[in-house]
């Protein structure tokens, strides 16, 4: 086939600019993003049942939802959240690869069927399902500078302006308000219901009956009767839109014609609906939302349409308020992309500057540089076909592609130069005699890498997807790669090159290129004649390689493990938890102290959001979280995300009214919120909440005596001391008052109660009724509450209820249907998630029988990828050997290329250990890259050794002047692959851990498979042909013909 495009140059290049064309469209459209879509679909079911305890949330709610989420396809697990606040969460994380869209369906049609044996008050408030990840793609806020406006006056702006057009744009999948809206609250006086004789039931029965819409026709509606002549709607009644229409209800009409009025007996105002939250921006008030994005949405495209849409209706907004953005994710993302680019083009420099020093030649250079944008174009064109996007894992990959496509090329040209002087044949001869000497190891090479690589294709779960990026990135640009060299490369240099004798060396090169030739002419004599020498005590250096061999597998067991390096991504998280019992109050000034501290003690600090009442690890007023972000990372060299919060840790960790733990998010945001490791501990005994929680507390004594482990926390609420009301419904029965009088006076005046709505400025808001709080404060204030008897008259509630003081749970927790308790946690400083995960399980081996446990999020994706690493190593091995054996087709000759493998794994081995790396998921790529690596540089030797071989020299004289033949390729390649992937190994900022961890490993791989496997290939060759016979490569016709 080179023969036909040496012929036809114009055809090949005819080719290579459809093919860049192809790539040139797929740029414009190909999106942008972080990673693809690595996180398992994940739908959450939330519903609110207000006022009720985390028990009855789970006995109530929780429950029954989670008993009808069955036969749901591709589930992998489901967690739950029952919390005292009222609010029930039900999470169903499916396998990876399951259509989110047909998951919230079948979601959502097995929640109907549970909605109507809920409660009540359930159903009213709804049961939402939706399909958000995990983590939050940013945060934003209002805030003001005018002390006018409150905190709530900021979120109800919120809720009016921006809720609604955020909650519709492509891609957002929950936005979650720190705050509520303006709603009308009734406030009861219980002195004032007493005295008019009336019972919070009362209130709600006039304010549903008087605030309600009616829908009451039209005079002259049909059928009509004949000749009439005019029709008109009749309004009957709408609803109220002002505290002073509230308070003018009439409730009740004595005898004597006086009305009592709501506003005699209940405070009215424009309030909130809830008053869980006090958040701070900078020490302002300010009312926050976090958007998480839907499962498979693109961040980056995704956080622009919200950008714009804050720009877009920030006009509508007050004087002194603005939309500020105190956490983001997408910068990161961008930093990232950008920095992956620029080491695309470090990359492409490189190379061309080895290639230069190499071939000293720039006709001979243009033929290798040319086939880069026709690769790389060619591959964008290969993702627009699959449906893949632009993302940090295609884009290593195509940094790793580009030292592996310039290799074809040299090869070419490097082997035509050869031939052209030593054989003094002209371009075109000399292409036609080349070709036919390496299009064997061309299509071997490329055969081999893209076998290393195509197992990672077909691997489940996260792990699989990162893995499936770099194979069918590194596999498309290899095929392509190699078909340029056989395509398009044959034609330049049989119309580009000129042969010696015509046009001699560019004088600007001429002095150094022979400097330079004349000192790698002697490093090849001196490799020659260590060659020679090594062959000759062979078997000692076959034990030799054995001893590596054994050093090597010895290292790798001892490397730790995890599944993603950690990243600093420009911000830190702080969860903070004050005793059970505290107030919000209190809380909100232990995080006044927090924001001080980040803000007096840390220059690299851009802004400080507060949110007293919330916290990953739950919600309740003595939860609270700090966002920091951070200045852009170029503004703070050497200063990391990871530092910060470290020393935050150390200078929070004796606080005496709080623990409070600074962390960075999670290497992907859409497995969790935050970095480290994530657990459940499962009561699978039936041993209960209290011993499930003894032994809860016995795992977290025993981590914070771990040298291994930091940070180690409950990701919820410590069990609180609970009021607990007793009813003596026969002292009650026999007082002539109703359960359900009793039930619902606790209900209304002590919990509050959702009646109907109002019109808020043409907007829909709610109304609620509660007792004032000063009724509502300490144990005696129930003496105010008087219900009503059967014979009308008041009797105090106090004459029936004993109240007692209990521990409870504000917040249960389940994993797949059990019991269970949520922990998070850090690797200690130098430690890696692996080795942690490893010692919190043995500890967990410690607990009782019948505690179990289970990992969730990113943790399970690490344990996942663990597993499956050394099945993929075997099977990238064995791909490759099929392959090799049936390309050379013998059993043999492959095993002499594999066996310079382990050489290679061991510098990638050395690198990791040397920069203090972990066994992480990119290392396994650069692993099996490396592996790929080696054995192409022994392609080259053996290709050309068995080549020799079957022209009539003898094995071992084969083999050596293989070695000396391809010493010149083999280093070239190697340096133009190498110092591609410097860019990486050395990066910094955004995203730097990626590219570090694959970059070293890599070049820790090249450097130890060239060095050392240019001395061992030759040995492993001429060994393994001598144990198996050595017979003959030499054709049959060939050897009669020699022998005649």
């Amino acid at each position: 086939m080179a023969n036909f495009f040496v012929d036809r140059p114009v055809f090949a290049w005819v080719i290579a600019l459809i093919t860049m064309l192809a790539g040139v469209i797929a740029l414009r459209t190909l999106p942008l993003e972080q990673y693809p879509d690595i996180a398992p679909p994940t739908i959450w079911v939330t519903s609110t049942y207000p006022g009720a305890s985390a028990k009855a949330v789970e006995d109530s709610v929780t429950q029954v939802i989670e008993q009808q989420l069955t036969g749901l396809d591709g589930l992998d697990y489901i967690t739950s959240n029952s919390s005292s606040s009222g609010l029930s969460t039900v999470t169903l994380t499916f396998r990876t690869g399951t259509n989110p869209d047909v998951a919230q369906v079948q979601v959502q049609n097995k929640v109907s069927l549970a909605t109507p044996l809920l409660p009540e008050t359930v159903q009213r408030q709804g049961v939402l399902v939706n399909k958000a990840s995990a983590g939050f793609l940013l945060v934003s806020a209002l805030t003001s500078d005018n002390e006018d406006q409150s905190q709530i006056d900021l979120a109800d702006l919120v809720r009016n302006i921006y809720f609604d057009p955020i909650s519709r744009i492509d891609g957002v999948g929950d936005v979650r308000m720190f705050g509520s809206p303006y709603a009308m609250r009734i406030w009861l006086d219980a002195d004032k219901l007493t005295q008019y004789e009336l019972v919070p039931s009362d209130i709600v029965s006039v304010i549903s009956a008087q605030n309600t819409q009616v829908s009451s026709g039209s005079l002259g509606g049909s059928p009509a009767i004949p000749g009439q002549q005019i029709t008109a709607t009749i309004t009957l009644q709408s609803l109220l839109s002002t505290p002073e229409e509230f308070s003018n209800l009439p409730i009740r009409t004595s005898e004597g014609g006086q009305t009592i009025r709501l506003g005699d007996v209940a405070r009215v105002e424009m309030g909130a609906e809830t008053y869980s939250f006090i958040a701070r921006y900078n020490g302002k008030p300010a009312a926050p939302f976090a958007i998480s994005m839907s499962s498979g949405a693109n961040a980056l495209a995704t956080a622009d349409a919200i950008k714009e849409k804050l720009h877009e209706l920030a006009p509508q907004l007050p004087a002194g308020v603005e939309p500020v953005i105190p956490y983001d994710s997408t910068p990161f993302i961008e930093a990232s992309l950008h920095e992956v680019e620029k080491t695309l083009y470090e990359a492409v420099f490189l190379v061309f500057v080895v290639v230069l020093i190499f071939l000293q030649n720039f006709r001979s250079v243009i033929i290798p540089m040319i086939a880069v944008p026709v690769v790389l174009l060619g591959t964008l064109a290969v993702f627009a076909l699959l449906g893949y996007t632009i993302n940090t894992l295609t884009m290593f990959a195509l940094v790793l592609a580009i030292g592996l496509l310039v290799d074809d090329a040299i090869v070419v040209v490097e082997n035509v130069e050869r031939v052209m002087e030593e054989d003094e044949l002209g371009p075109r001869e000399a292409t036609r005699k080349s070709m036919g000497q390496i299009t064997g190891a061309l299509v071997g090479i490329a055969v081999v890498l893209s076998a290393v690589f195509v197992p990672m294709a077909f691997f489940p779960g996260s792990t699989g997807v990162i893995y499936r990026q770099f194979s069918v990135t590194i596999v498309a640009a290899m095929v392509l790669s190699v078909l340029v060299a056989i395509i398009l490369s044959p034609a330049l240099c049989a119309t580009i090159l000129k042969a010696p004798h015509e046009e001699g060396r560019r004088p600007l090169l001429a002095r150094p290129g022979k400097v330079f030739n004349r000192f790698f002419n002697h490093v090849r004599g001196g490799y020659e004649s260590i060659v020679a020498r090594l062959i000759g005590i062979k078997w000692i250096m076959m034990g030799a390689f054995v001893a590596i061999v054994a050093v090597i597998g010895f290292g790798f067991v001892r490397l730790p493990t995890s599944f993603l390096p950690d990243e600093d991504q420009g911000a830190v998280m702080t969860l903070v938890q004050l005793p059970v019992g505290a107030s919000l109050e209190r809380t909100a000034t232990v995080m006044e102290d927090l924001q001080h501290y980040y803000r007096d003690n840390e220059d690299a600090i851009k802004h400080v959001m507060t949110i007293s009442g919330y916290s990953y690890a739950g919600q309740g007023q003595n939860m609270a979280v700090a966002f920091v972000r951070l200045m852009d990372w170029e503004e703070r060299p050497g200063v990391t995300a990871q530092a910060i919060a470290g020393r935050a840790f150390r200078a929070f960790m004796g606080n005496p009214d709080a623990q409070i733990y600074p962390i960075t998010p999670a290497p992907i945001p859409a497995l969790g919120n935050s970095s480290g490791f994530n657990l459940y501990i499962q009561d699978q005994g039936g041993l209960g909440h209290d011993a499930l929680l003894q032994a809860r507390n016995q795992l977290l004594g025993m981590a914070a005596q771990s040298d291994l482990l930091s940070g180690v926390r409950p990701n919820g609420q410590e069990d609180s001391p609970q009021f607990k009301i007793n009813i003596d419904y026969q002292k009650a029965q026999a007082l002539g008052v109703s359960s359900s009088d009793i039930t619902s006076l606790m209900s209304i005046g002590i919990g509050g109660r959702y009646v109907n709505d109002f019109i808020d400025r043409g907007r829909i808001k709610k109304v609620y009724v509660q007792g004032d709080a000063k009724y509502r404060m300490q144990e005696e204030d129930f003496g105010a509450w008087q219900v009503r008897n059967a014979s009308g008259e008041m009797t105090p509630i106090e004459e029936f209820i004993t109240t007692e003081w209990i521990y409870g749970a504000p917040q249960l927790e389940r994993y797949n249907g059990l019991s269970a308790f949520n922990i998070q946690g850090q690797p200690a400083p130098g430690v890696s998630s692996g080795a942690a995960m490893n010692e919190m399980e043995r500890l967990i081996a410690q607990l009782p029988e019948g505690v179990a446990s289970e990992w969730s999020g990113i943790s399970a994706q690490e344990r996942e990828s663990g597993d499956q690493s050394t099945i993929l190593y075997i099977l990238s091995v064995m791909v490759v050997f099929l392959c090799l054996a049936a390309l050379y087709e013998s059993w043999t000759v492959p095993i002499s290329v594999l066996l310079v493998a382990p050489l290679g794994v061991g510098g990638a081995l050395a690198f990791a250990m040397m920069r203090g790396l972990s066994n992480d998921v990119f290392f396994q790529v650069g692993l099996l890259t490396t592996i790929g690596l080696a054995s192409k540089n022994a392609i080259l030797i053996v290709e050309f050794a068995k080549l020799l071989e079957e022209q009539g020299k003898e094995l071992v004289e084969a083999t050596l002047e293989a070695a000396r033949m391809r010493f010149r390729p083999i280093i070239m390649t190697s340096f133009a692959f190498g110092l591609g992937v410097v860019p990486l190994a050395f990066s910094s900022g955004a995203g730097a851990g990626a590219r570090v961890a694959i970059g070293s490993a890599v070049l820790g791989g090249m450097i130890a498979s060239t060095v050392l496997g240019v001395l061992f290939a030759p040995i492993f060759y001429i060994v393994v042909r001598k144990l198996t016979g050595a017979k003959s490569l030499v054709p049959a016709n060939t050897a009669e013909e020699a022998h005649a």
